[in-house]
Formats: structure tokens, sequence, C-alpha cells
């Protein structure tokens, strides 16, 4: 048995037996579960894929971001900055972590449990009660700027270069975040650094997410549906498409983009540019 102080994980549950079953915990109600018929994904919508390479036209450029933030509220780009290699590394990274680094070194980066919005290794982000329904993922929280949070040394040291490769994904991310909602300021007519200004202080938080193999699948979600607190997220998804979002009342299945970057507005942008409806995620 684990100790109180230890978290319970979603990978541990997938490991404790050759036959596991969904704790109580992470099943959801019927009207939320996958396979309810109001919940099935249409195959016909794709979300907008923005190209920001420096050649692009600033009259469509700025038509395509204000037709992705007024229809979607999310949007894909390429040509990004963000080098390939890169991305590459912090999946291989974050993997490692998760699939190789044995239980006993990964939980000595564990959350503090007592804290819904700690930095660390968990799986109870932001959740408010002992009686929420849980989400079937685990995930490894890094607080990286303004750079006086970070606190590399609450970062695993193995591989070699997992500090190394957070902090630059987390530089390179910060900057494609200022490009991206500099560009949704110049889209409304606004200077281009309005959003930035509203925000003050930049935080960010870099999150790899874990969702181990659900022995039943059709009871559980790996995020639940919800909206993005902040200003702005960048995803990299993996080769996997199990992200969706609502478009006209219906759950969009968001096809993953190779090397491309997802763009989510939060409920901060919408409330700063008081124009966009926002969408829910999961």
């Amino acid at each position: 048995m684990e100790a109180p102080s230890t978290p319970t994980l979603v990978q541990s549950i997938t490991q404790k037996s050759t036959k596991p079953v969904v704790p109580p915990q992470y099943i959801q109600p019927p009207e939320n579960r996958p396979n309810n018929p109001h919940n099935q994904t249409p195959i016909n919508h794709k979300i907008p894929t923005i190209n920001l390479t420096g050649d692009q036209n600033p009259d469509t450029l700025r038509q395509e971001i204000t037709r992705a933030c007024k229809d979607w509220g999310t949007f894909h780009v390429i040509n990004h900055g963000v080098p390939v290699n890169l991305l590459d590394e912090i999946r291989k990274v974050g993997s490692f972590f998760f699939e190789e680094l044995p239980m006993g070194e990964r939980i000595k980066y564990a959350c503090d449990p007592n804290s819904p919005a700690s930095e660390g290794y968990g799986s109870r982000m932001l959740v408010a009660s002992d009686d929420a329904v849980l989400d079937w993922r685990d995930y490894f929280d890094h607080h990286t700027f303004p750079v006086s949070r970070r606190c590399s040394s609450r970062w695993p040291h193995v591989p070699d270069n997992y500090r190394e490769v957070v902090e630059e994904y987390s530089d390179q991310m910060k900057l494609l975040a200022q490009k991206v909602l500099g560009l949704i300021s110049g889209s409304l007519g606004l200077s281009s650094s309005y959003i930035e200004d509203a925000m003050e202080e930049l935080y960010q938080n870099i999150t790899i997410s874990y969702y181990p193999a659900c022995p039943q699948p059709e009871l559980t979600l790996g995020l639940q549906s919800h909206s993005d607190f902040g200003f702005i997220t960048l995803l990299i998804q993996d080769n996997v498409a199990g992200l969706q979002v609502v478009k006209d009342g219906e759950w969009v299945t968001v096809d993953p983009v190779s090397h491309a970057v997802l763009v989510i507005l939060g409920d901060q942008t919408e409330v700063s540019l008081c124009i966009f409806p926002f969408d829910c995620f999961y």
C-alpha cells in the first residue's frame, strides 16, 4: 500500500493487476462518457492551419487569424519558428520520464498532495474536492516563467539533457506566444502589444501529460471538458488524435499536424478583448 503522502497515479493503477479495472473516482457520469450519442464527433470539420512563414501576405495572415479566432478559438500554426528538433526532444524526454524512469525515481518529483497547483509529478491538477471525478492522466508540471519561478533542481536530471530541453522549450514557446498574441491583437486593429500589455507579467507553465492505456476507455476521459483560464495555450500533440474541441455544438477531433503547434485561446484573452467566444477542450 502506498504511503498517505504518496499521490495516486493513473499509471500505477494499470500496473497493479494483470486485469486492472477503473476505480470509481475515474468513472464519468453517463452523460459525459465518450460513447454517449450526444458526444459523437463529426468527421467533416478540420480546424484551421495558419502558416506563419515570413513571406506570408500580412493582410491574408490577419484575415486567417481573425476567422480562426472568431469561428474556432483554436488553430494550428506551422513555420512557427520553434526548431523541429526541439519539439522532438521535449517529446523524448517526457516519454523517458514516464516510460523509462522507475517509479521510485519518478515519485521523488511528486507534487505537494495538499496543493492543487503545485509543481511536479501528479494526477490531480486543480482538483477542487475529494469527491470530484478524476481525469485519466498523469502529468509533470514545470513552473518556467517568470524566470524567478524556475527551480530546475526540482526537475529530473535524467536523461542528461532533460533540464536543458525544458528550459529551451520554455524560452521558444514564450517567443511564439508573444508572436501569436501580437498577431491576434493586430488582426483587430489594435497595437501588437495590446494583449501582452493586458497580461502585465507573463506566467508560463510547461505541462507534459501522459495518458496510460485505459482498461475501460468507455468510462473515462483523459481530460474532461473545460476552457483554459489563462491567455493562451500552446500545445504539441503526439500521433494520437485524442484532443477534441467544440464547434457549433459538436465535438470535433483535432487531427495532429506534424511539427505544428496548436494554439488555444484562453478565458483571459476573451475577457481582455471582449469579442471571442470561448470553446471547451479535452
